[in-house]
């Protein structure tokens, strides 16, 4: 199955991504063969790295993993295709522009028939790839596109989620809707259900989608993983698919959506 792992820190912080939480389940024991990738917030841009190849084989992955790169926000993810052949326009986060500004977006879950129950209209945002994930966020970023009009002022939160708890409610209908969200001023984490892998293949889809874990003054550090707050008194909120460490971490009940910015969080809905 796949796996999302989200950051929001009130301070840019220097991220290593070996993950190799994530590489292990990107082809060294699991399933997660089809591909992965990352994007680390760069005010109102983001640095996107991603490979339609399993994370345990990547040249990529060791690279990043021993050059820290400083970010306030990321979304990383590993990808088991279940809708779109493995290739670099299917592999996940997906980003647009909306508002002067790069969107990004990862999911986790299967949407059946998302392209015959929520059509696009032409003219605007279209997929590149074949996924059903890339397709929903086309679907949400043109329900949020009437209310970017300047770079320099987001629309007001409350409006933000009225429309992502809308799409949100819609896509839990066609299947396990997990995913993460972030739009340079926000990210937004969106918890269902998941499929978890078993003796014999996978369960049928049950909470919790995501976990959460709070860290003040401190790094996080998992294997592969290392996000150094250098000292500084930095709030950092994680979010993952399955906990990355041992203490912490708080399960997201399912229909939560959760927005974090810098660190904290500044809004919860649960439907």
């Amino acid at each position: 199955m796949c796996e999302l792992f989200g950051l929001s820190s009130s301070a840019p912080v220097g991220m290593t991504y070996a993950l190799h939480e994530f590489a292990t389940h990107g082809g060294l024991v699991h399933r997660n063969k089809s591909g992965w990738g990352i994007a680390y917030r760069q005010d109102r841009d983001a640095i996107l790295i991603k490979e339609p190849s399993p994370a345990s084989d990547s040249v990529w992955v060791r690279f990043i993993e021993s050059h820290p790169i400083s970010t306030g926000t990321a979304i990383a993810h590993v990808r088991y295709a279940t809708a779109g052949e493995p290739s670099y326009e299917n592999t996940h986060p997906f980003t647009r522009e909306l508002g002067g500004r790069s969107h990004v977006f990862a999911h986790n879950g299967s949407l059946h028939n998302i392209w015959q129950q929520l059509p696009l209209p032409p003219g605007g945002f279209q997929p590149i790839g074949e996924t059903d994930s890339e397709y929903a966020f086309c679907v949400l970023l043109e329900r949020l596109r009437p209310m970017w009009r300047e770079p320099e002022k987001p629309p007001a939160l409350d409006d933000r989620l009225a429309v992502v708890a809308e799409i949100a409610a819609v896509l839990r209908e066609l299947g396990a809707a997990n995913f993460l969200y972030s739009d340079g001023d926000i990210l937004i984490a969106h918890a269902h259900k998941r499929a978890w892998e078993e003796e014999g293949g996978f369960s049928d889809p049950r909470p919790p989608g995501l976990s959460t874990l709070a860290l003040t003054g401190a790094d996080l550090t998992a294997r592969g993983l290392h996000v150094d707050s250098a000292g500084a008194d930095i709030f950092m909120t994680a979010i993952a698919s399955v906990p990355i460490t041992e203490d912490g971490w708080k399960p997201l009940p399912e229909g939560t959506i959760v927005a974090l910015c810098q660190g904290r969080e500044v809004a919860r809905l649960r439907m």
